[in-house]
Parts: C-alpha cells; sequence; structure tokens
C-alpha cells in the first residue's frame, strides 16, 4: 500500500470531504438541522485528521480505517471522535457508572445523516437503499451505545431499506422513535 503523501491524493481527500459534507448537509436540511449540517465534520480540515487522512487515502474505503489496519490505532479518529458529538463515541465513558449515556436527539439525527451520506459518498453508484443497513448488520455488536439507540438506528435503517430514504430518514418518524424508547 502507498503511504506516500501526493498533490493527487491531497486533492483526492479534499474533494471526498467535501463531497461527504455536502451529502450530510442535504441529509441534514431534510431533517431540520441545516446549521448542523453546514458545520458538520469541520475537524476533518485540522492538520491532526487531514495529512493522516491523505496520507492512508484510496478512495473507496475510510483512510481512518486503512490507518487502523495499518498502524493498530489512528491519531485522525482519536482527534476526530473527541470533537464531534455525532459519534456515539464521543458520549462513551467507561469511567461513569453508565458508560453509555443517552445521546442528545439533535446528535441522533445528525450521526443518521452522517452513516448515510458516509455509504453514499464511499459507495457512489453502487449506493443502494439497503446498504446502511447491511453495513449496520455488521458492526451493530460492537458499538458501544445504549441498547435504545441501537435499536432505533436499525429501525430507521431497516425502514429505509424496505420503503426509502423519504419515509425513513424524517425527522418526525424519528422523533417519534427517539421519544418512545
Amino acid at each position: 500500500m502507498n503511504n506516500r503523501i501526493t498533490f493527487t491524493k491531497i486533492l483526492k481527500h479534499f474533494h471526498t470531504v467535501n463531497k461527504h459534507r455536502f451529502k450530510v448537509f442535504l441529509l441534514c436540511c431534510r431533517v431540520g438541522i441545516p446549521i448542523q449540517g453546514l458545520f458538520h465534520d469541520l475537524s476533518k480540515y485540522s492538520k491532526e485528521e487531514f495529512w493522516e487522512s491523505v496520507k492512508y487515502y484510496q478512495g473507496d474505503v475510510s483512510p481512518i480505517r486503512n490507518c487502523k489496519i495499518q498502524e493498530g490505532y489512528s491519531k485522525a479518529w482519536l482527534h476526530h471522535k473527541g470533537r464531534n458529538k455525532h459519534h456515539y463515541e464521543y458520549w462513551y465513558d467507561y469511567n461513569l457508572k453508565e458508560p453509555t449515556p443517552m445521546i442528545p436527539f439533535r446528535y441522533v439525527l445528525e450521526m443518521i445523516c452522517d452513516s448515510f451520506a458516509a455509504g453514499m459518498t464511499y459507495q457512489g453508484k453502487k449506493w443502494t437503499q439497503e446498504y446502511q443497513l447491511s453495513y449496520w448488520n455488521r458492526v451493530k455488536d460492537e458499538a458501544r451505545m445504549k441498547p435504545e439507540i441501537k435499536k432505533l438506528l436499525t429501525t430507521v435503517y431497516e425502514t429505509v431499506a424496505k420503503k426509502g430514504l423519504k419515509a425513513g430518514l424524517n425527522r418526525k418518524y424519528i422523533k417519534n422513535l427517539y421519544d418512545n424508547m
């Protein structure tokens, strides 16, 4: 694997980040949190995150994933999850009696938008409305979050897989799920 930083990789990673952020913004507008969508993932432009991501950039998967595979950890990820409340890892604190608190609704919404946008960005034309559910089913057992949040995410991804984005990525629908946990 080529981990050299090149001008081409800089441009391609910059384009991927911008493409992802724009998709998140559009999805956040759909669920009524446009300002959150506008400011989503700005830390990806920081030197701590940007340069490591360029180094491990491949185009079709997260560079953070590639770095973790090769190095065993990612400084960019440690930086990112500590600054972005839409990641459930931000909320996890193993020192607490209850290490997985309830994530506020607005960040659950952004988390959902982020996951769909990531799938759309990395899958490109191969993305289908079933993709997020398939991906989630592979990773959900390792996610350290409240079972109620896992159930909510599963329900949203199942709804999108069966009925499409319009039905599942709907603020009123997700708020009802959240309030009834």
